[in-house]
């Protein structure tokens, strides 16, 4: 898939790859602040941003999508950072081509896949997308009023706030979402898989720094995860960002671009 991206700065090459609901642009004060020591390279996964639509949406195929992309761009080696459904891409990345990556680092997300669907994760993103594809936006006249049927819909507002920038005008002055939400919704169950734990730990991976930042305040990254995650990664570093949420790119921007900077040290 010819995905869409956006490039700054100079330096080895860095991609970066956004989390469920996010895109390049959730990353562009991250890269203008590595800009001095890499390229960075921010593509939007399908289903996202300006990217291409599919009915197919796995990690499998996700990961397909960047070596393309690194092809594309004729990258032999890069750094490579992930965020959430990122993160996930990213370890995908690393277990099919480890000998393309110079660095890893996933932002607040376990690997291993979700065993029980009705944790409070699932049913949050469940929620968002049922939420966007019950908005009838041939009625919204304007981004307020969006925001309202979000807030109406029990979303907290900073994942209102998150949620509307896929939000855009048409040619004809009205509103779409960017993301595919008909095709997240019905692979919902794929997003949340990341690696089987029963049948991973034949697998190791390292010759590389691999770092994972868990932000404080969110539950994505469960400090009990941390062992099983050492069997694979052997030499994975864990960094705790307090006071951060799940966004924490968001929440504290420096802490996140200090642990991407550890990677080339």
């Amino acid at each position: 898939m010819d995905l869409f991206y956006r490039k700054y700065g100079n330096g080895p090459p860095l991609i970066i790859l956004h989390g469920l609901f996010g895109s390049s642009d959730n990353w562009t004060t991250v890269a203008k602040s590595l800009s001095d020591t890499f390229t960075v390279i921010l593509p939007d996964n399908r289903n996202h941003g300006r990217s291409p639509h599919s009915e197919i949406h796995d990690y499998n195929v996700m990961s397909n999508d960047l070596l393309e992309l690194a092809n594309r761009l004729r990258l032999e080696k890069f750094f490579l950072a992930g965020h959430s459904m990122g993160g996930k891409i990213a370890v995908q990345f690393a277990l099919k081509w480890p000998e393309m990556l110079n660095g890893l680092l996933v932002a607040d997300i376990s690997p291993f896949r979700v065993e029980d669907e009705k944790r409070s994760e699932f049913r949050q993103h469940e929620k968002i997308l049922e939420t966007m594809l019950d908005m009838d936006l041939t009625k919204i006249s304007s981004r307020e009023e969006a925001a309202k049927k979000l807030s109406d819909a029990g979303l907290h507002e900073k994942t209102a706030g998150f949620i509307l920038k896929n939000l855009q005008r048409t040619p004809g002055n009205k509103f779409e979402w960017k993301i595919n939400a008909p095709s997240l919704y019905k692979n919902m169950v794929n997003i949340l898989k990341g690696i089987d734990r029963s049948s991973a730990f034949s697998l190791q991976v390292t010759g590389f720094p691999v770092i994972f930042i868990r932000g404080t305040e969110s539950d994505y990254l469960p400090p009990e995860d941390y062992d099983d995650i050492r069997k694979i990664f052997p030499a994975a570093e864990f960094i705790d960002i307090e006071g951060a949420g799940h966004w924490l790119h968001s929440d504290k921007p420096e802490e996140v671009i200090q642990s991407i900077r550890k990677l080339s040290e």
